[in-house]
């Protein structure tokens, strides 16, 4: 039997991961991590009205953030049904670090990815403190993704579920944590996990999904931005790529790569972000085969496996909900990466990360500088 700190969020992923662990024989503490922000939207079921940016795609059955009050009671909850141990920890400190970084980004014309970046620094890298604190061997989650066992180690793969695999978001966890990392729902589909969490009684076998950022509670990345940086004003003008003046925005935070909805112009037909430039806070706007894009360039790699020398096959993704797409990659000097496509890719943007597969198999990734 190993003491395992989980991280719940109140959801039904990480429930039935408490449930699994539990029924395993393991002895498990659960965790709920405080961000700090008031979360008073995020106990909605509907989207926020307003606009937000497609970082990730809005979906009906999905509820407005996470991490609030009510999660933690649902969290409690499930952890007093399965009579373990919970306890919420207070990371408004450490919440601070991602949120200056995600501001920062915004204002610098990327689009930053704060969810794997929470990974990285808070569910596996504080929450490791935290196990070493209470003698806990291993840190899990309630993520769709595996880990397999190889002669060099355990090796970070795709979910079973292609539809909920969330691999893509892990890929940045130093690979020395991932002897001491657990993800038990990873080989089931999500029908699965609903229907066991229904099985065993749970309240939080219907609860949706959460989405956005769990921080950003209205929804609004560009007013969350703008709120902690009112004497920093990033408003420009909207030009075509052809350099034509066709309208003003309120700030260069509002908007994001492929974005074709809420751009502040008419243009008759469809038109969408194709460039943002930070210094003459422009925001660059064309026809969709304009995006178009056949290589990228990366930087601050992380390898969850040796590098390959020179080029190699694989599959990349560019975004959490975008398919990874056949390419050629190779690892650069000054831990940077190199992607080719086989076909143009829209939607390249930097300031996300772009992560290569081997298979299943997460090989690594990086930051997205260039395209």
């Amino acid at each position: 039997m190993s003491r395992i700190v989980l991280a719940m969020s109140g959801g039904v992923d990480s429930s039935v991961a408490a449930y699994l662990l539990r029924e395993a024989g393991h002895d498990v503490i659960g965790v709920f991590m405080r961000h700090g922000e008031e979360a008073l939207e995020a106990c909605k079921t509907d989207a926020a009205p307003g606009f937000s940016l497609p970082i990730f795609n809005p979906r009906a059955d999905h509820k407005q953030g996470c991490c609030s009050s009510s999660d933690a009671e649902d969290a409690r909850r499930v952890a007093d049904r399965l009579d373990i141990p919970f306890y919420a920890l207070n990371l408004k400190a450490e919440f601070r670090q991602i949120i200056d970084y995600f501001v920062a980004e915004y204002t610098r014309g990327r689009t930053p990815n704060p969810c794997v970046q929470c990974n990285n620094w808070l569910k596996f890298g504080k929450l490791f403190d935290y196990a070493d604190s209470v003698g806990a061997e291993f840190v899990a989650t309630g993520h769709y993704a595996r880990l397999q066992p190889t002669a060099a180690g355990p090796a970070l793969c795709r979910g079973v579920d292609d539809g909920k695999d969330q691999s893509y978001v892990l890929f940045g966890i130093e690979r020395r944590l991932l002897p001491r990392m657990l993800l038990p729902i990873g080989e089931y589909k999500k029908p699965e996990i609903r229907e066991l969490a229904a099985k065993v009684g749970m309240r939080v076998a219907d609860k949706r999904d959460s989405q956005e950022i769990c921080f950003v509670t209205s929804g609004k990345h560009d007013e969350f931005v703008r709120q902690r940086r009112p004497d920093q004003s990033t408003a420009g003008e909207i030009v075509t790529t052809a350099g034509k003046v066709v309208g003003d925005h309120p700030g260069i935070e509002g908007f994001t790569i492929g974005q074709r909805k809420g751009l502040g112009v008419a243009m008759g037909e469809p038109y969408f972000v194709i460039r943002i430039e930070p210094d003459t806070k422009r925001v660059v706007i064309g026809q969709q085969h304009e995006l178009a894009r056949t290589d990228l360039t990366a930087d601050n790699c992380n390898w969850q496996s040796d590098p390959p020398l020179g080029e190699f096959r694989c599959s990349a993704k560019i975004r959490y909900n975008s398919p990874p797409a056949a390419a050629v990659a190779e690892a650069l000097p000054g831990n940077r990466l190199r992607v080719v496509f086989d076909e143009p890719r829209h939607g390249v943007s930097p300031g996300q990360a772009v992560v290569c597969y081997d298979g299943p198999r997460v090989l690594g990734g990086g930051w997205i500088e260039s395209s």
